[in-house]
């Protein structure tokens, strides 16, 4: 599978129009993991937006279930924030972490929260495997 550049775009916070590019950054199989990505400015400077998402097409019942099972306490230990999202089709977790002009330190940082992320995923779907009656209702 070939690499994904994603593109890290600042974000205005009165008008919420996308301003500038900072950065572009190298993704590879986990890209379809990331829903969506930007960067606010803040008082102690600029805050990377990072919505994670599944990899794969859910089943109504798994929603409830991957946010059952998924700890957010791997990602808490390399970003700022972790937060759970509802709303979208899929669950979406919101990572917040301080954005940096070093090219290389900002690749890792993606690097490792993706791996950590899909770390994540693997293990809940295997927990959720056999969970289907417990959260569908008769």
């Amino acid at each position: 599978m070939e690499d994904t550049v994603i593109v890290i775009m600042l974000k205005d916070r009165e008008t919420g129009f996308l301003e500038k590019e900072l950065g572009s950054y190298t993704l590879s199989e986990e890209v379809g993991m990331v829903y969506n990505i930007y960067a606010e400015e803040q008082d102690e400077g600029k805050e990377v937006v990072l919505r994670l998402t599944c990899n794969k097409e859910i089943e109504d019942w798994e929603y409830d279930a991957i946010f059952d099972y998924y700890d957010t306490e791997p990602l808490a230990g390399v970003v700022d924030s972790v937060e759970e999202e509802d709303g979208h089709y899929n669950p979406v977790w919101v990572v917040r972490f301080p954005y940096s002009d070093i090219y290389d330190e900002m690749e890792n940082k993606f690097a490792d929260i993706m791996e950590i992320h899909k770390k994540e995923l693997l293990s809940v779907y295997d927990a959720i495997a056999d969970k289907k009656d417990d959260y569908c209702e008769e």
